[in-house]
């Protein structure tokens, strides 16, 4: 069953608190305002694509392109948990984290809050200079907090395309 799609809160981390704080509640603003950007499209509309040269480029792609990132980083690199679900780690179809057609938004959204939940348990659990355990990921060398930091500007620079998917969709704009 769907969650059901209300008005996402976007928060701001408080102005003082711990490193772990900070760059959880950057990344969980970032997450909500991707969600946010999905409120109230038409199944049609968050998969239709806007931008001629990108064909995947949908609302409902972004969604679970980072659906997909959270679980690479997090528990395939992190970790070393398995892959094999994860499209990123599949040669053929290129970007296959993105072919959603016929997936609902709402099933989508469903499966990139639980996916954010799995990925903040994870931070939770571990020291922010432990590092990633895959031996076949070379980015696995990086420690917990560099890993924060590149999920921080990843899901930014796609809330930034959710925002442009938007207004080409039907003009609603809006960062905070």
């Amino acid at each position: 069953m769907s969650t059901p799609r209300t008005s996402t809160p976007r928060e701001r981390p408080p102005f003082v608190a711990d490193e772990r704080t900070q760059l959880l509640g950057w990344l969980d603003l970032q997450r909500d305002i991707c969600r946010w950007k999905t409120e109230g499209l038409s199944a049609a509309d968050a998969h239709r694509a806007v931008l001629p040269s990108s064909p995947l480029m949908t609302a409902a792609g972004i969604i679970s392109h980072l659906r997909w990132v959270e679980h690479a980083w997090f528990e395939v690199i992190f970790l070393n948990r398995p892959a094999a679900d994860n499209p990123q780690f599949r040669e053929e179809p290129e970007d296959g984290d993105m072919l959603v057609a016929g997936v609902p938004l709402d099933q989508l959204l469903d499966d990139y809050r639980r996916q954010c939940a799995v990925s903040n348990e994870i931070v939770a659990a571990h020291a922010l200079d432990d590092t990633g355990r895959n031996p076949e990921v070379r980015a696995a060398a990086g420690t917990l907090r560099w890993m924060l930091l590149h999920m921080l500007e990843e899901t930014a620079r796609h809330a930034g395309h959710l925002d442009l998917i938007r207004e080409q969709l039907d003009g609603r704009t809006g960062y905070y």
